[in-house]
Formats: structure tokens, sequence, C-alpha cells
């Protein structure tokens, strides 16, 4: 109903609040939480990654300062605060957080420890090697190109994306009403699975399987068992069991220690080291005399030593039960395909990365073969004109304006407009 007097419009609360949140919900699912399955990425990275590029700051080129790339994707791209913008840099930059990391940083970009990155203003960024993959041939029309946030600039809808991003960096993010988790897997792999799909379209998901083993995570660690990857592989959803690699070592008294050389992924080191003391010294975990965080470097060690009279192997259990060292990864592979949320199993995900890698190559060979025929239109010019090279010259001199000659070249030598410019446009040092 319609007030006019007051231009008011009255409407039942419910549905006023289910259209909103409607709204609300699919703006967050598409230009928000959920990645793309052809390029693997959400808006945010996305952006970032096409700023560096339009920056110049690939990774042959000197790192400038995060804090100007922050500015340019805000200014440009992604109009919202500028920790968000900030925080995203650093996760692509981190490499116990990122399989490849898409940028390269230089400074404090923090730890697996959980300490946080310097400030933006003293921190330093380009893109790194395999980011540059990402955006290869991005300017020969490979992708659809849309208006920014306020219709200044053009940013692409996707990238063309030369590796199989979704699978090797793998991506999270929380929605309205669904979520996305999917683990980051082995370049090598993934890549001998695409050409596997690309050589037999009727391949089966146990087939790909003896190529992509299962996921591959920066932070190294075991995987538990196969049934939840041939779950998550099958469906789209199951859940993986890691472990940290320790190994038992015997010291010189004779007492023994477990060394601890790599955690499951997105366990904090200090946090878990913390939680082993915290149960020592309650006596939940009986035996351990020392405790100590001798990581550097050159790589994670955390080392746990033992009383002579316990055994190691019931210790270890214990810390498996009782701490991070042993956790599980909820797989759930859902991604935007045209631009609607579906639950995806591996041979799908591999699938669409194969179609838009084709359309990709198509649409980079029709723009390389235009740009030839329009420089071949111009050399067939340029040959007629050196053919009647002097009648040209006294045709141009004898013109009172540049639409004169044009146009007598045009009508003389039956040439095209832009065949016609182009002999005008000649400097008299390449008749030679």
């Amino acid at each position: 109903m319609e007030d006019n007097k007051n231009n008011i419009t009255l409407r039942n609360i419910t549905t006023e609040i289910e259209n909103s949140f409607l709204d609300y919900s699919m703006s967050v699912i598409v230009s928000r939480a959920l990645p793309d399955v052809r390029d693997g990425l959400k808006p945010v990275h996305r952006r970032i990654l096409y700023a560096f590029n339009d920056l110049g700051l690939t990774y042959d080129k000197p790192y400038k300062k995060s804090a100007f790339v922050v500015g340019e994707v805000m200014a440009k791209y992604h109009p919202h605060g500028d920790s968000a913008t900030y925080g995203t840099i650093v996760r692509l930059a981190q490499d116990f957080n990122s399989r490849y990391p898409m940028v390269d940083g230089q400074g404090n970009f923090g730890s697996i420890d959980g300490d946080g990155a310097a400030a933006m203003r003293y921190t330093e960024a380009r893109m790194s090697k395999i980011a540059s993959e990402m955006l290869r041939d991005i300017n020969k029309d490979t992708v659809d190109m849309q208006d920014n946030y306020d219709g200044t600039k053009q940013e692409p809808k996707v990238l063309p994306s030369r590796i199989p991003n979704l699978l090797v960096n793998g991506s999270s993010g929380i929605a309205v009403g669904m979520a996305t988790n999917i683990p980051p897997h082995n370049l090598g792999e993934v890549i001998d699975g695409v050409i596997a799909l690309a050589d037999n379209s009727e391949i089966t998901i146990a087939e790909l399987m003896t190529k992509i083993k299962g996921p591959d995570f920066p932070t190294g660690a075991y995987l538990l068992g196969r049934s939840g990857i041939v779950k998550a592989y099958t469906t789209g959803r199951g859940s993986v069991i890691m472990r940290g690699k320790t190994e038992i070592e015997q010291m010189k008294n004779g007492k023994e220690r477990i060394i601890i050389t790599e955690i499951p992924y997105q366990v904090n080191k200090a946090k878990l080291v913390e939680k082993i003391a915290e149960l020592a010294r309650d006596k939940k975990i009986e035996g351990i005399t020392d405790l100590r965080d001798e990581s550097n470097l050159k790589g994670m060690r955390i080392v746990i030593e033992l009383r002579r009279d316990v055994n190691s192997n019931v210790i270890l259990n214990n810390l498996y039960k009782l701490t991070p060292l042993q956790g599980s990864f909820g797989v759930n592979m859902i991604a935007l395909v045209n631009g609607v949320p579906k639950l995806l199993n591996l041979k799908e995900v591999l699938y669409y990365y194969l179609e838009h890698q084709k359309e990709v190559v198509v649409r980079r060979t029709r723009f390389d073969l235009n740009k030839a025929k329009a420089r071949a239109h111009i050399l067939e010019g340029l040959r007629i004109a050196l053919d009647n090279i002097d009648r040209i010259i006294s045709l141009i001199r004898g013109s009172q304006t540049t639409e004169e000659a044009k146009s007598g070249l045009i009508n003389e030598f039956s040439l095209s407009e832009i065949q016609a410019q182009a002999i005008l446009d000649m400097r008299l040092q390449r008749l030679t």
C-alpha cells in the first residue's frame, strides 16, 4: 500500500527482511567470501594481484612499500578498510599460510608463532614469480573486464590463471549460510591431473587420485589414512587428519627426547608449546622434564625431554590426543561456477579450470591473429607506397591539407584510410 502524500511505502516486515537478507547474503557469497572456480581467487585477492601488475611490481622489479600498494588497491578497485587489504597482502606473502605465496615480501611479515606483521609503512612487497603466471596474457583480451566501483577504471572479472590456483593454494571463507575450505596441493601433481583430464575426459576420480595423491600443506606434517581424502575428492566434503612429524631420540645420559620438526597446517607453534607446558605443569602428561623451542632459520625443532622411567611412545600418543599436534582439516569444496556457489568434486574443479584455459588460449590466439592482420594490412599499404614513391611524394607536396593528401592517396592508389594514414605518418628516413 502506498501513501502518495508522504511518499511512504508500507511493507510487511517479514517480506522486507527476507528480501534484504537475501540480497545481503548473495552479495557476501559472490563478491566477498567464495573463490571463483576458474582462478581460485576472491575479489580482494584478484584486485590486489591486478593492482601489483598495474603498478609494474613484478618479481624482476624492485620492491615497493606495502602502503603504496594498499593505497592503490583501495583507491582504484577495493573501497574497503586499509587493515583488511594489508592483512590479505600479508597472508599472500606468508609461506606457512600459502603453499605458493603470491606476494614476495621484504621485512617482517609475521611468523608461525602468531606474531603480527610490521606496519605497512615498514614492509615492502612485489608479486612473486608464480603470481605473474596468474596474470600472463591479461593484456591480450583473454578475460572479460568490468567497471570498478566508481566506473573510472576497468578491472578483470577473472584472471587468466595459467596455474590451477584453486587447488594449488586452496581457499577458505565463511559466507552467509555456507562456507568453503579447500586444502592446498602440490603444483606438479595438480598439473599432472589437469593433463590427464585433458587427455581423457572420461577419466575417473580414482584414476585422477593416482596423479593427485592428496593435499600438500605448506607446514608439512603427515596425513593419516586415505578414506577422508577419497571422500573429499569424490563428494566435495570430507575430513583429513593431520599429524605433526616427530621422532624419538636417545640422549647420552640414557634418557629419551621427542623432537617435533613439522606441525599441522594453521597450528600456532607458540600456542602448541604453551599447551604442552600447561599439560606437564597440571600433571595431565607426566614424565616431561624439559621443553624447548629450538627453531631457527634452518627449520622447526621443538625438543621435549623425558624422564628415564617413562615410555616415550605413550607420551607421544598423549600429545597427539591432547594437543593440536594432531588435528583435522574439514574439506568443503564450494566455489563459484558462473557466479553460483556449487559443491564440487575433484574432477569438476579440474574440468572448470580446463574449460577456462581453453577460452583463454582461443581469445589470446584471436587477439594475436587480429594484431598480425592489422600489421599486414599496413605493410601492404607501405609496399604500394614504395613501389610508387615518386608519385606519392609529389601528391603529398601538391596537397594543401593533410585531409586532401589522405583522400588523394585513397582515390589514386585504392588504399584504405588506415594505410593512407600510415603512409602520411612514415618518416623520410624509412624510405632508405
